[in-house]
């Protein structure tokens, strides 16, 4: 039967597909344009599964602070940092993080319902990529403040004891710019603490110098590096001369707690060469 232009553009405002997906499906529904969305709703299954396995590391953070109950940072991912910046992915990624706002205490699994599934995999099939809902974080606390950077690859919360909205945005800044591992040196993990001293010590191996010296050297490395990656002694980046600690006493204030996202730390890329990746967009 013959499909006009407006049952075509029709479908095309309801699904977001292309043209000629749209024609086609409804082609196969012989114009029935309920018939054609069902059919082109269970294509998209098949379709998300499809690109389920391929590697998204590009994405967004996104935060709020709204609710003192329930402050949260979330990350979900896409493929490519164009879909990361496409009106659809976004809309998408702020009905996600309202859906964690109304549901604090559930985990990621329990939040992605089947509506909000069926969107996903519906988004999946309108841009062609992978898209991950990879994961959040709740802090429950009075004061917490948030920073996300202005390309939204990087998010902060941070919890002080006292309200202080200046202070907060800055040390939630400064965290996202020099990514601590903990507010002191004695709440850094044993074993990164033993993974460094490993790496030190292995530095220093080949030196001719006594053993005594080596420790000493080795105890040195060591006490530096927890420094360094302890908020309350980095020098805070806006005024180097201050470290984080100097400006928490002169704000008789503590950071209680923080979290860091970045997109796609952690994920392992999977390595291909150009054949066969050119070989992997055929059988998409």
């Amino acid at each position: 039967m013959s499909i006009s232009a407006s049952d075509v553009k029709n479908l095309r405002e309801k699904t977001g597909l292309g043209m000629m997906e749209c024609k086609k499906a409804l082609e196969e529904a012989n114009g029935d344009a309920k018939l054609a969305i069902t059919n082109l709703r269970k294509n998209s299954a098949l379709k998300a599964e499809k690109k389920s396995s391929r590697t998204a590391v590009e994405g967004i953070i996104l935060a709020d602070t709204a609710n003192t109950d329930n402050s949260i940072l979330i990350e979900i991912n896409c493929e490519t940092d164009f879909v990361a910046k496409d009106e659809s992915f976004l809309n998408f990624t702020k009905e996600v993080l309202e859906t964690c706002i109304n549901s604090p205490d559930d985990s990621l699994d329990n939040l992605l319902s089947d509506s909000l599934e069926e969107k996903r995999q519906s988004l999946v099939q309108k841009i062609g990529e992978n898209i991950v809902i990879r994961r959040k974080f709740n802090i429950s606390s009075n004061f917490v403040y948030s920073y996300i950077h202005g390309n939204k690859k990087i998010g902060v919360l941070v919890a002080l004891e006292k309200d202080n909205e200046e202070l907060g945005k800055d040390i939630a800044m400064h965290i996202a710019a020099s990514s601590p591992l903990a507010i002191s040196p004695e709440e850094i993990p044993s074993e990164v603490i033993d993974k460094e001293k490993e790496i030190i010590e292995a530095q220093v191996s080949d030196s001719q110098k006594s053993q005594e010296i080596l420790e000493k050297m080795t105890s040195g490395r060591l006490k530096k590096f927890l420094s360094e990656v302890s908020l309350i002694d980095q020098p805070f980046v806006k005024d180097p001369s201050k470290k984080i600690s100097d400006l928490i006493k002169n704000s008789d204030n503590s950071v209680i707690s923080f979290i860091r996202y970045e997109v796609g730390e952690g994920i392992e890329v999977e390595k291909k060469d150009f054949a066969e990746e050119v070989k992997a967009q055929l059988d998409n």
